[in-house]
């Protein structure tokens, strides 16, 4: 076993992600998953919001003061700054990347919460990985060696395969084999999408960024990957005749929330952005169209 899988398995231990002792009792108390929960569009909690009206929770807000919390307070371990990012930045999207290594004898499966897309003319998406380059996770260096990977979105009908390949098995363990989830052929780059994913990118690395700790500036803790998108696969289904918008009916995404909460969207609400000169003739009158310095 190598030194790195035994580094992965004592920071499960540090983390404690799991906050249950036997987590499937704590499973079989909960209500069963409901097959026949429909996507659907909903209101806003005020449709009759108008300018001025700040938030809707009549006033829960005003009863709570808040506390602030320096990362880098003397004895306080990184893991909390960890634990407390990942509960309060959710819901995120999942990218479940696919690489294969550059002579091809091996591959790699793995979801990655810290991943976003962050332009689209080229289509760029970012992967932050934990750890430093010197002891990369099989993912990164398979997409450093090579400059390729897929990017697959996680929905409803494959999550506990695609949770399943986050397991600490050891390097050479066939994440596919374990899971059951079939690879499929791509036109520009080596490494296989996942079949059942309803959305997946081709992917070739434009860049990388080293994050060293601030406690430890010698430690590596992180690894951002900066992606083009150079192909979409997108299932026949779920796509429009313009090939420009998916039926979130159909993709059913699944989010990442703190700890091992995932999070399943079943609801959507339709907000316009607002045009000035629509949104000035209520803010005009009510006094509310103030320089900035008197309005913050």
């Amino acid at each position: 076993m190598s030194q790195s899988h035994n580094e992965k398995i004592d920071a499960e231990k540090v983390i404690q992600r799991n906050p249950h002792g036997n987590f499937k009792e704590v499973e079989a108390s909960r209500p069963e998953w409901r097959s026949d929960a429909k996507w659907a569009f909903t209101q806003t909690k005020n449709p009759k919001w108008q300018p001025g009206d700040g938030a809707n929770d009549n006033g829960e807000w005003k009863k709570h003061a808040h506390i602030d919390i320096d990362p880098y307070a003397e004895g306080r371990p990184a893991t909390f700054n960890y634990k407390l990012l990942i509960s309060a930045i959710i819901p995120r999207p999942i990218g479940f990347v696919s690489t294969r290594s550059k002579d091809g004898s091996s591959t790699n499966l793995a979801p990655f919460s810290y991943t976003q897309v962050i332009n689209h003319d080229p289509p760029v998406f970012i992967v932050g990985y934990a750890g430093g380059m010197d002891r990369p996770k099989d993912s990164l260096r398979n997409l450093t060696e090579t400059g390729e990977c897929t990017i697959n979105i996680i929905s409803e009908h494959f999550l506990e395969a695609a949770n399943a390949t986050s397991v600490n098995a050891p390097y050479g363990v066939s994440e596919w084999a374990l899971t059951g989830l079939t690879p499929a052929e791509c036109k520009d780059v080596k490494a296989s999408r996942v079949k059942e994913a309803i959305f997946a990118v081709e992917g070739k690395l434009m860049d990388t960024k080293e994050f060293s700790s601030r406690a430890d500036p010698s430690k590596k803790t992180g690894v951002l990957a900066i992606i083009e998108g150079v192909r979409f696969w997108v299932r026949e289904d779920a796509i429009n005749e313009e090939r420009n918008l998916i039926d979130p009916s159909i993709l059913r995404p699944m989010s990442r929330l703190g700890g091992i909460t995932y999070g399943r969207l079943l609801e959507g609400i339709e907000i316009p952005r607002p045009d000035w000169e629509d949104f000035k003739k209520q803010a005009e009158p009510a006094g509310l169209a103030k320089a900035k310095e008197d309005g913050q």
